[in-house]
């Protein structure tokens, strides 16, 4: 019997589109920095984009305990058996390694985007037929419908670019049990405005993203604080930056509202490009 998701992932993850590279050639840096990963404490490795079963198989191969989730597999992208089969294999190989995350992406991205939570739904009915077991796959969710389906059909939520805010909203809507992992972004900057200017530039695309910003609104944020790559209240809520106490006291604040584990991204002007492994060492060392 494998480990739950919850006590396996730990306290301080990892979020990282960089190391769900397909380029052949960087095999071995991304499965030298995963292995690193692991050395430094992190309990999981969670891969930015539209990511898979396939992207996670090799990290998980590198590697001797780290969970390794997917952050998110777009259920638009992908149906529903190829993921359960993609599932199944690497399950057999590496029991308990494999965090299965799911999200329904953006209308904006997606081609005839419609009725998301059904969708969802329906989604998860094929993987229960298919074996894949709802306590190891998690829901990128933010609106309450959704996080109310993470907690009755998955192991619990994997909340993307939220707030100690909504962290404590969740919380409520999941009960103790389930897992509830925020993603935190996380810029090594003590200067206010490099940092901010370093946040703001990777904000400004998300900001482009209707689910975000509704959910924003909700949280009581204003059109002002979204529009033109988003306010300076915004990004202080959303991105821990600083000196180093000002950053672990950003990240104990999603803990003390209520979060198991905190995905942090570290976010630098080459992020998607180079694999910040000295800003991973240094988060490691700060956090203790």
């Amino acid at each position: 019997m494998t480990t739950a998701l919850k006590e396996s992932v730990g306290r301080y993850g990892v979020w990282s589109f960089e190391l769900r590279s397909e380029d052949p050639a960087r095999r071995g840096e991304l499965d030298e920095a995963a292995a690193e990963l692991e050395e430094l404490g992190y309990g999981a490795i969670w891969l930015g984009g539209n990511s898979s079963e396939d992207h996670a198989a090799p990290l998980v191969g590198a590697t001797r305990g780290i969970v390794v989730g997917t952050s998110i597999l777009n259920i638009w992208q992908r149906d529903a058996a190829t993921t359960a089969a993609g599932y199944a294999e690497l399950e057999a190989a590496h029991p308990g390694r494999f965090a299965l995350g799911l999200g329904v992406s953006h209308g904006p991205l997606v081609k005839d985007y419609r009725r998301p939570y059904g969708a969802m739904v329906d989604y998860l009915d094929e993987l229960d037929r298919a074996g894949v077991p709802a306590g190891r796959r998690v829901l990128a969710a933010l609106g309450p419908r959704m996080l109310e389906l993470s907690r009755d059909r998955a192991a619990g939520a994997i909340p993307y670019l939220t707030t100690p805010e909504h962290t404590a909203e969740a919380r409520k809507i999941l009960g103790a049990g389930p897992l509830l992992a925020p993603e935190l972004k996380v810029v090594l900057e003590s200067d206010p405005d490099r940092a901010r200017e370093t946040a703001r530039a990777y904000l400004a695309n998300y900001l482009r993203l209707p689910n975000y910003t509704n959910n924003f609104l909700r949280l009581g944020f204003t059109e002002a604080d979204v529009a033109e790559g988003g306010s300076d209240r915004l990004v202080d809520a959303v991105f821990a930056w600083g000196e180093e106490d000002r950053i672990r006291e950003r990240v104990t604040a999603f803990h003390e509202a209520g979060a198991d584990h905190v995905a942090l991204q570290v976010v630098t002007a080459d992020t998607g490009d180079v694999l910040p492994r000295q800003e991973w060492r240094r988060l490691a060392s700060l956090l203790g």
